[in-house]
């Protein structure tokens, strides 16, 4: 019965995103529609669908379940994601915006030259695929646990026809598409997140106000550590990660600023960022608040937990919540999984035409245009099936908590990506292109390296630092591939005149 209930479910959200694809690609299905969306984009409609793109499938159900183990310290790393927003929004948007960018990979070949410019694509190619398709791993699995395993169907089946129904959507007008899914998804989530919190605070018998009061003084309501500086979640590991973290995966990533290239003005851009920056607090304090409830929920009901953090919120929703709660929570999952895999997808698929096979406007030639246009769609198709390839790898590894998982990777293959940004922005140095890919290739050998001897020789666990211990050896390598008379600037604008100049 909940198989078919949910499949149903399914397929009408399914028609719903199909309209809105129809919709919009009425009007142009060109390369600028797809890339950059005519640059008509309301920053109000962006900062809703960016939320829907980052508050991805993982979130939805990792977040509620690490209460268990780590309490609500999330909310450390969650403030020091506003601060990376800021960052963000008066360091980088006007450097992409005064570029004219429509890859921000392109800043790099101006500032250093070509062959780091493509290391920095690739860096980000490579991070992307697995990225998204970790996020997008937790939802197949958690529709594979809740309709196909009933019909026997195998997981990479259920894989490949998710993706492409993603692929469906979204290969004609690519991101002047998504942002309106998303848009639409990021309602659907909400919604379903603040229905999953009211009913379940209905089953322990709390009203709004006895709800805040039971979260408040549970022990899981936890959020600062200023000890065990050799843990984890010690608040300045927590904090200042979140920051790096958020301009990395934010700021140095095609996918999220792909959707600010798309507003007309950088004023109206910064609004989107700030906006979309602040919303993230109370949406993770209500995931985190979601994971108390159900732990108190348990507790209640003698209800014997999964040993897997991330499958505590489908286990008691699917077992013990009732259909009308399922439907919810599949229409809260499904949302966030297709914001973020649409959103991924039609990045990969830009910069692979821009930066890698240095794809050019058309100028209005439409030779030109219709045969870039084909190129496009067998990029779009390359990089599903590469997406799907690693989902049903992600798979056959497995993970206990995909959200810990998922922030590990970001520290490895990002860190190259913002050493390079910083030297960029804040010093004059000058590094020899040729060799700056096998600075980026080493630097992440050499963290993984001093991240065993850590932990075998003085037991000391390293965290999310590992993505700041990155960017510095990096930094550290760009600046002894530049030669004697080189040094540290005092400001950002450190480069800008020989920007401008090129």
């Amino acid at each position: 019965m909940h198989a078919g209930f949910i499949l149903l479910i399914i397929v009408l959200y399914f028609a719903v995103l199909m309209l809105i694809s129809y919709l919009t690609g009425r009007k142009g299905s060109d390369n600028d529609a797809f890339f950059r969306a005519n640059r008509s984009s309301k920053w109000y409609v962006v900062a809703v669908a960016m939320v829907g793109t980052s508050i991805s499938g993982v979130t939805f159900v990792s977040v509620p379940g690490m209460v268990r183990g780590l309490d609500m310290t999330y909310m450390q790393m969650v403030l020091g994601f506003f601060f990376g927003y800021l960052v963000i929004a008066y360091v980088l948007l006007p450097l992409y915006y005064r570029l004219n960018l429509v890859s921000i990979y392109g800043y790099l070949g101006q500032r250093y030259g070509r062959k780091s410019y493509k290391t920095g694509a690739w860096f980000f190619l490579i991070s992307k695929i697995g990225v998204a398709a970790t996020r997008l791993y937790l939802a197949v699995s958690i529709l594979q646990f809740l309709v196909f395993d009933a019909w026997n169907v195998p997981f990479f089946v259920t894989t490949s026809v998710i993706i492409f129904i993603i692929w469906l959507y979204s290969h004609r007008s690519g991101i002047k598409t998504i942002i309106w899914t998303d848009w639409l998804q990021t309602l659907f989530f909400f919604t379903a997140l603040v229905l999953i919190v009211w009913h379940v605070a209905s089953e322990l018998k709390l009203d709004f106000g006895g709800m805040v009061t039971t979260i408040a003084r549970d022990p899981h309501s936890r959020i600062f550590v200023f000890d065990d500086w050799a843990g984890t979640q010690n608040f300045f590991k927590q904090f200042f990660s979140g920051v790096f973290i958020t301009i990395v995966m934010t700021g140095l990533d095609q996918g999220m600023m792909q959707k600010n290239l798309t507003i007309k003005s950088l004023k109206d851009a910064r609004k989107n960022m700030l906006s979309y920056g602040f919303a993230f607090i109370p949406v993770n304090l209500l995931f985190l608040s979601l994971g108390v409830l159900l732990l108190l929920y348990a507790g209640q009901n003698q209800i014997v937990l999964p040993e897997v953090s991330d499958n505590i919120l489908p286990y008691i929703i699917s077992e013990y919540l009732g259909s009308g709660v399922l439907a919810i929570f599949i229409i809260g999952i499904t949302a966030t999984a297709f914001a973020s895999a649409d959103s991924a997808l039609t990045a990969l698929t830009t910069s692979f035409c821009v930066d890698i096979m240095a794809m050019s406007d058309s100028g209005g030639d439409k030779t030109l245009e219709k045969k870039n246009v084909a190129i496009r769609h067998k990029v779009h198709i390359a990089m599903s099936v590469a997406f799907g390839l690693v989902i049903v790898g992600i798979y056959a590894i497995g993970s206990d908590s995909i959200l810990t998982a998922l922030y590990k990777l970001v520290s490895y293959t990002y860190g190259p990506l913002l050493g390079l940004y910083f030297c960029g922005l804040y010093t004059k140095l000058r590094p020899v292109d040729k060799w700056v890919p096998y600075v980026a290739v080493a630097s992440p050998i050499l963290c993984f390296v001093i991240e065993i001897g850590m932990k075998q020789l003085f037991q000391y666990t390293v965290g999310y630092e590992l993505l700041l211990m990155n960017g510095g050896f990096t930094a550290l390598g760009l600046w002894l591939l530049s030669g004697k008379g080189h040094s540290f600037a005092d400001n950002s604008a450190a480069d800008s005149a020989s920007l401008r100049s090129r």
